[in-house]
């Protein structure tokens, strides 16, 4: 998993407009503070006074934008399921002439870390594991994952339970992989992309589908 590094407060950002009066962090800045404790120390550490010292603001700013824990942390997870469900709905629906196309667009989503944050996806995880509720929204956002995994399959021609069970298959190894923190360059990931592609499609995949793919990943420069 790669290193994290702490929030960029937006008064700290050159590219961002100088903020107004007295406001010293905006909604962003206390929303970013939070997932990077939740991704770093866990859900028990978000507490408004630990974030305001973090931020070196009075407990009080937090009101401006908040009513209280429980609604940032509902905002925490609206932004889960947008950072990370939709991405991965959104990468299944992709234009694809073929399934190994299709397939290498929901690859895309997972080795670009500005797409999907594994970090927050686990914590979320984690979190669920002492509260049925988030449990409950995490439970939900698998299904819609996979139901969109499915659709990807069904277009390209596999049925029923056949599509249901390969999309499955896809999604499980993929969150499996990143939970167990397999170290690996991304050369040696690569090499075994097509593999990969015949097993979970049980046809021969599309080489120039794959090459586009492993462009992509040159042109990011991921190690």
């Amino acid at each position: 998993m790669s290193q994290r590094t702490s929030p960029l407060l937006h008064r700290d950002d050159p590219d961002q407009d100088p903020l107004v009066g007295h406001v010293k962090v905006t909604r962003r800045d206390w929303l970013n503070m939070a997932r990077d404790v939740l991704v770093t120390d866990g859900a028990g550490e978000i507490k408004i006074l630990g974030l305001a010292n973090r931020m070196g603001v009075s407990r009080s700013s937090f009101y401006w934008y908040f009513k209280d824990r429980a609604d940032l942390e509902t905002s925490l997870l609206d932004e889960w399921e947008v950072r990370n469900s939709a991405q991965i709905i959104q990468h299944c629906q992709m234009p694809a002439s073929n399934i190994t196309e299709g397939l290498c667009n929901f690859f895309r989503c997972f080795v670009d870390t500005s797409k999907f944050d594994q970090g927050l996806d686990f914590a979320v995880r984690e979190w669920s594991r002492r509260d049925p509720s988030i449990r409950a929204r995490v439970d939900k956002a698998d299904q819609s994952r996979i139901k969109g995994v499915t659709a990807l399959f069904a277009r390209h021609g596999y049925e029923g339970r056949d599509a249901d069970a390969r999309a499955r298959i896809v999604y499980f190894m993929q969150l499996g992989y990143h939970a167990l923190e397999v170290r690996e360059d991304m050369d040696t990931r690569m090499s075994r992309l097509e593999p990969y592609i015949r097993g979970f499609t049980g046809q021969d995949p599309d080489r120039a589908a794959v090459a586009a793919f492993l462009h992509d990943i040159e042109k990011m420069g991921l190690d």
